[in-house]
């Protein structure tokens, strides 16, 4: 009897609360302003519209709030134009990395470096075309005599000459500028050589450095071995000095300073088996530029220039095709004298180029001229200095620039 009390209680429940919710169903059209009057239908409508794959009904509403309201919507972005294209890529211009572009080179330096030579053979280059409107074929023989005390060398002189004196007669030189002009192209095409800076063909690059005594071959390695361990490259250095215990000393200060291992042997040894023993090294330990000094010998003696020829034989046999370079260490302050030695150097051991040192000490620095056009031999760097950063690698159109620059030309350049 209480279960069928209880049935009749939850049936009359149900039937008060479907009796209310029909009468306060008619009220929603009359809900207050500003409550949505679509909200039931949205409720239902929702399901529908994610299986569809429609787009959410929040995202439906903001997009129907764009339109009804256009003045809150951001201005269009006006039309990508030729003119904006370009000013939007020139800010990209600028902000591309600096190794882009070209190194700028120091003629300044160099042309203070060369300040010795400038006052002499250029300086009484110079004199002989002061005043002048019209050039005499009489200039020729002053030209001449400049030259040869400048140490430009006979042939070099002579071949420079002949060339001027051509032009003359066909009048293609007709004033001191053209003159002028015309001195600096000889001097372009006769430094015009395959040159440059040391080469890395392989790993390791061997490059060993000869000449006479007193040139300054064991500064100039260590100079060398400065410039690349700055660059980020591994170096050693042979002493292949061995009859000298100071050079031996001089190095090992270096490979301090550059954090370079030195191969050295005992003193009066050997100087074939330290070069060979370097350059098993540095193919072990995979080095990427071995330096190897030799002993100065005057370039007179056969037996000493025969034993250098063995120390090169020897570095080939320890790898194929070393030695990379032959360097050639010439003072430039011994003039003609060391164009002489830099002939018998090249038929005993055909280098590859020569480093001039000391060329800020002298006044004569037409030796230059004198070696690469009779020997067509590069020159590969150029000593300016006590410093290591003196060392300067050579470029042909730096240095005729920074020597026949004019002081009219000086100040534009800078």
């Amino acid at each position: 009897m209480e279960w069928i009390i209880a049935v009749v209680v939850v049936v009359a429940i149900a039937a008060l609360l479907f009796f209310f919710r029909s009468k306060k169903a008619p009220e929603v059209p009359g809900k207050a302003a500003g409550e949505s009057r679509e909200e039931p239908t949205k409720r239902v409508e929702r399901p529908a519209l994610r299986e569809s794959g429609a787009p959410p009904p929040r995202k439906a509403e903001k997009a129907a709030e764009a339109k009804a309201e256009p003045s809150k919507k951001a201005p269009p972005s006006p039309p990508v134009t030729e003119e904006l294209s370009q000013a939007d890529l020139a800010p990209v211009e600028s902000a591309r990395p600096e190794a882009a572009k070209p190194a700028k080179r120091d003629v300044a330096g160099i042309r203070k470096g060369l300040a010795a030579t400038r006052t002499g053979f250029i300086a009484r280059l110079t004199a002989l075309f002061v005043g002048k409107k019209e050039i005499d074929p009489a200039i020729l023989e002053q030209i001449e005599e400049v030259m040869l005390t400048s140490d430009v060398g006979v042939k070099t002189t002579q071949t420079v000459l002949e060339r001027l004196r051509e032009k003359l007669n066909r009048n293609e030189l007709a004033d001191p500028e053209a003159v002028w002009a015309e001195l600096r192209a000889e001097a372009m095409r006769i430094l015009s050589l395959d040159g440059g800076p040391l080469r890395f063909p392989t790993k390791p690059s061997v490059a060993m450095m000869v000449g006479v005594n007193g040139v300054g071959k064991t500064t100039t390695i260590g100079k060398l071995a400065t410039k690349y361990a700055g660059e980020g490259k591994s170096v050693l250095l042979a002493a292949g000095d061995t009859f000298r215990a100071a050079a031996v000393a001089q190095l090992e200060v270096w490979g301090k300073r550059v954090g370079a291992e030195v191969v050295k042997g005992k003193e009066g040894s050997d100087p074939g088996a330290v070069a060979f023993e370097a350059t098993t090294k540095a193919k072990e330990a995979q080095i990427d530029l071995l330096l190897v000094d030799t002993a100065g010998r005057l370039h007179t003696k056969t037996p000493l220039m025969d034993e250098i020829k063995k120390v090169r034989k020897t570095i080939a046999k320890a790898m194929d095709g070393a030695p990379h370079e032959i360097l050639l260490v010439l003072d430039a302050t011994n003039g003609q004298n060391a164009l002489s030695q830099a002939a018998l150097f090249k038929e005993a051991l055909d280098p590859t180029g020569i480093i001039l040192t000391k060329l800020d000490g002298t006044a004569k620095g037409g030796i230059v001229l004198g070696i690469c056009d009779e020997l067509k031999l590069p020159v590969r760097y150029i000593g300016l200095g006590e410093r290591a950063e003196d060392l300067r690698e050579f470029y042909p159109d730096e240095f005729v620039e920074a020597l026949f620059g004019k002081p009219d030309e000086e100040a534009r350049a800078a």
